[in-house]
């Protein structure tokens, strides 16, 4: 499983799923609710870009929750929890995620991957800044989610 918000979703995650899609034989793509945090979309438009820009990744599935990701994890029977680190600096607080979540339930691991260097410098939150300066986002993100950045900024 893969959890975030995904706001937007990325070349990056992409990237991710389509990596973990080698070593697993399903990646749940879990997009979060996280009203905390005021996503730029709503949960259904981000689980449909979701699904849009993974169409082609064998073995991946969307799917859109609330509440704790390792709840999430244990009622839908899944073992793994996927997680990024572009940067040593995302270390420390998913260090503390991985272990929290440990805590939470000892039979759902944290695995970790990092993204290619073409995408290490891709976020969610400067593809968000640079699309709404009226920036080309094209080269970070599916097409997609291109024109929803578009539609939702105009």
């Amino acid at each position: 499983m893969y959890p975030g918000t995904f706001d937007p979703i990325t070349n990056g995650h992409c990237e991710l799923v389509s990596r973990a899609a080698r070593l697993f034989d399903e990646v749940v793509v879990a997009v979060a609710a996280s009203p905390a945090k005021s996503p730029m979309f709503d949960l259904e438009t981000r689980i449909r870009l979701a699904t849009e820009a993974l169409a082609d990744v064998p073995g991946a599935r969307v799917d859109g929750y609330q509440g704790l990701t390792v709840e999430y994890a244990r009622a839908n029977g899944l073992n793994a929890i996927l997680r990024g680190l572009r940067a040593v600096s995302d270390f420390e607080h998913e260090f503390q995620l991985a272990s929290m979540n440990r805590n939470l339930d000892s039979s759902i691991e944290t695995v970790h991957l990092t993204p290619s260097e073409g995408c290490a410098h891709i976020s969610s939150s400067l593809v968000r800044e640079i699309a709404g300066m009226g920036g080309d986002v094209s080269n970070f993100v599916h097409p997609a989610v291109v024109t929803a950045l578009k539609e939702r900024l105009l």
